[in-house]
């Protein structure tokens, strides 16, 4: 019967498991990652992903280059990371194989798919010998099944051609994981009936597909040394979860914050990869309010976008870091008008255009100093993929609360990454509703909160508040243009000392694992928390000083920081860049920051953040 697994030996129990799917990009890898995690999640496991898409969308199918991947670390504890060493590699040809080889354990199991390992693509992959011959793989666990041919059977009958057969080949190798995992197959069925609706023998196909490649594994006779599994249902708080990306959570909060702002909200941007998600997901929440507008350019994006702040909407743009290095002139025009902006960037690797499907952390100093002049703002750094939303609400926050643009960084890995995460209550969240200036008695543009130093929000059109408001600066008192030195040398004071006193409305800055003193602290940002988090609480436990603080608020910094910063004797900065907040911290506090940088476009592996801290505590300073 679909969906039961009949077990001839005793599943051994495991506690986590991660599990990498990799393939040619059309190979539906996305797809079979995808359902895997939705039966996960129904099998009560806690989880995270990290999808991999290839550097080359389009590039020949059977090349390096062209190979994309899905990752999932799922287990009975909670997942703070989408893992690093992989348990089981399932690859569908030679350059999968190659590509990822690297990231398997030693002992780990590899999945192959022999149908693909023909001479044309082993050259292609440049094998000079067959890896499933040559000795290669001696240390790893090699499964090696026909699944292309398997799969033309599983399919004969149903009127596919040959090429439509072979594409059902993602669901055989589900199957047969299934099995492995002891996972739900009808969930998926029904998923194949549903987006297959219209075609229904591609849906019997694949569902074909799916069910041969789990009665393969669980009828065959499988070399000794390739098990079952089981992995028990994860303890989580009680509530009603649903899978998230980075992406969806951005864009759930940032509805939630223009609502608890009492605000509408105009969402303008360019697609660019990996941020045009987000256009697309809040596209989609029209009927909440959401105005968005997909503009020609960067530029006239985040134009749009002041614009609608400026008509008395909240303002929202999105890019990654070269689309925001356009927007940057208009970034200082949003910060001398003092309009409230929440601009997302979802950082990618390298310059210009770089590794566009890769995820890196290299735009910190653009959104601290990347702007001509002296020109502060806001800026936030999402931790998780859930972490997106509350980080989301917090910009619309501080975006209202002080008249100003906040930068909110999240990257590749975070925007297209998932997680269960537990549906909010907005009744847990303080609203923060903007009051709009409508007196006119005494008005002037540049009228400011005393304890904030934001300035009034006056809605064009209201009745004896109109004003004038641009990039080249203004009069203190009565906001005309202005060229007086001492009125500028105030006025560019006052808007550092507005982005200043956000560090007094921010808690206090926290220690995540570990105590707030010692010997080492680890200090991260960004999606770096999973592996830091993950790696100090392992030492920890084998009873090294080692403690994590991971920042949020990037700027200003929490008040506290500095004072503890120095609590500690030595300070590991990992980043995946040259070491950019390393050297922040440095020149804000003049502290030892010591960066520990990588760059491969790749998070942070755990044993890698293991050996690098172990090393600080064995050697002196």
């Amino acid at each position: 019967m679909e969906g039961t697994t009949v077990l001839t030996q005793p599943r051994e129990t495991l506690e986590s498991a991660v599990v990498r799917f990799a393939g040619d990009s059309g190979d539906g890898m996305q797809i079979t990652g995808s359902q895997f995690t939705l039966a996960t999640a129904l099998a009560g496991n806690d989880l995270a992903t990290f999808p991999d898409f290839p550097a080359e969308i389009r590039a020949p199918a059977g090349t390096t280059y062209g190979v994309s991947a899905y990752q999932i670390n799922f287990g009975g504890r909670e997942i703070k990371t989408a893992g690093d060493a992989v348990d089981v590699l399932v690859a569908m040809n030679p350059a999968a194989l190659k590509v990822n080889l690297g990231d398997l354990k030693s002992g780990g199991l590899i999945v192959v798919d022999t149908g693909s390992f023909g001479a044309k693509n082993l050259a292609k992959a440049h094998y000079a010998a067959n890896p499933l011959e040559d000795g290669s793989l001696e240390d790893r666990r090699v499964l090696a099944i026909d699944m292309s041919g398997q799969t033309e059977k599983a399919v004969e009958g149903l009127g596919l051609t040959k090429k439509e057969s072979l594409r059902c080949k993602n669901m055989w190798a589900l199957g047969l994981i299934y099995w492995m995992f002891g996972r739900d197959r009808k969930p998926t069925v029904d998923w194949l009936d549903a987006k297959f609706a219209a075609r229904q023998e591609i849906a019997k196909a694949n569902a074909a597909a799916l069910n041969a490649g789990h009665a393969y594994a669980e009828t065959a006779e499988l070399p000794a040394d390739v098990q079952s599994y089981v992995v028990p249902a994860a303890t989580l708080a009680p509530g009603t979860y649903r899978n998230v990306t980075g992406t969806e959570a951005l864009a759930f909060g940032l509805l939630a914050g223009v609502q608890l702002a009492s605000l509408g909200m105009t969402f303008c941007s360019y697609p660019i990869t990996p941020a045009s998600q987000l256009l697309h997901t809040l596209a989609a929440l029209k009927s909440h309010g959401v105005v968005t507008f997909q503009a020609e350019d960067e530029i006239a994006a985040v134009c749009a976008a002041i614009g609608a702040s400026y008509a008395g909407s909240l303002g929202v743009t999105s890019s990654s870091g070269p689309g925001i290095a356009l927007k940057t002139e208009a970034l200082g025009l949003a910060i001398a008008t003092e309009l409230p902006l929440v601009v997302i960037n979802s950082q990618r690797g390298g310059p210009s255009t770089g590794l566009p499907t890769k995820t890196e952390q290299s735009d910190l100093y653009q959104a601290v100093y990347g702007r001509n002049a002296d020109s502060p703002l806001a800026v936030l750094a999402a931790s998780s993929p859930s972490d997106c939303f509350e980080v989301a609400i917090e910009a619309v926050r501080i975006a209202t609360r002080y008249m100003t643009p906040v930068i909110l960084l999240t990257d590749g890995y975070l925007a297209n990454a998932s997680e269960p995460w537990r549906l909010p209550s907005m009744s847990d969240y303080e609203p923060f509703p903007v009051t709009f200036r409508e007196d006119p008695e005494g008005f002037q543009p540049f009228l400011r909160d005393p304890a904030t130093l934001a300035r009034v929000w006056a809605k064009p059109g209201t009745p004896g508040l109109e004003h004038r408001i641009g990039g080249i600066e203004k009069d203190y008192e009565t906001g005309n243009i202005s060229y007086d030195p001492e009125n500028h040398q105030r006025m560019t004071d006052v808007r550092a000392e507005k982005i200043d006193r956000i560090a007094g409305d921010i808690p206090l800055q926290a220690v995540a694992q570990g105590n707030p003193s010692g010997r080492l602290a680890v200090v991260g940002w960004g999606s770096t928390y999973g592996p830091i988090s993950r790696a100090v609480l392992g030492l920890i436990d084998q009873g090294l000083d080692v403690s994590h603080i991971h920042l949020r608020h990037i700027w200003p910094l929490p008040r506290n920081l500095g004072e503890l910063l120095r609590s500690y004797d030595r300070i590991l900065v990992p980043e995946m860049n040259n070491g950019q907040l390393s050297t922040l911290l440095r020149a804000e506090f003049l502290v030892p920051a010591e960066p520990l940088t990588k760059v491969t476009g790749k998070p942070f592996k755990i044993a890698e953040l293991e050996a690098a801290i172990r090393s600080r505590l064995e050697t002196k300073q």
